[in-house]
């Protein structure tokens, strides 16, 4: 059932980014990234606070939980995943840890990124 309920999240979040993506590019145009800009801002705000307000305000069922945050919001963007990991780490004192992953998840995936150029320029 996890699995079904991370996959059912998953479509609805990628067919959200899709809209949202495509909705600020109409609005705003596409000399700049807009559409990413504003999913991975709504996305990050929306994790925190599903995450927060099921772990202190309301008690959610574990399904749901997993539906909304690994399903939707993850098919929506996993920034907003990162970004939460990241600053609980900060709240819990793991300061290092907390540096690391901000700055090395950017640098791998842009190392990523660009050494998946470099191998589609080659095929």
């Amino acid at each position: 059932m996890s699995y079904a309920a991370v996959a059912v999240g998953g479509a609805i979040g990628a067919v959200a980014r899709y809209a949202v993506s495509g909705f600020a590019h109409g609005r705003l145009g596409v000399g700049f990234p807009y559409g990413t800009l504003l999913v991975n801002t709504v996305g990050c705000f929306l994790l925190a606070l599903v995450i927060e307000t099921a772990g202190t305000r309301y008690i959610i069922h574990p399904g749901v939980k997993l539906f909304l945050t690994v399903g939707v919001l993850g098919g929506f963007t996993t920034f907003s995943t990162y970004s939460y990991e990241t600053l609980s780490m900060v709240r819990d004192g793991m300061f290092g840890f907390a540096v690391l992953n901000a700055f090395g998840s950017l640098a791998l995936g842009l190392l990523g990124a660009y050494a998946g150029m470099v191998v589609g320029r080659l095929l």
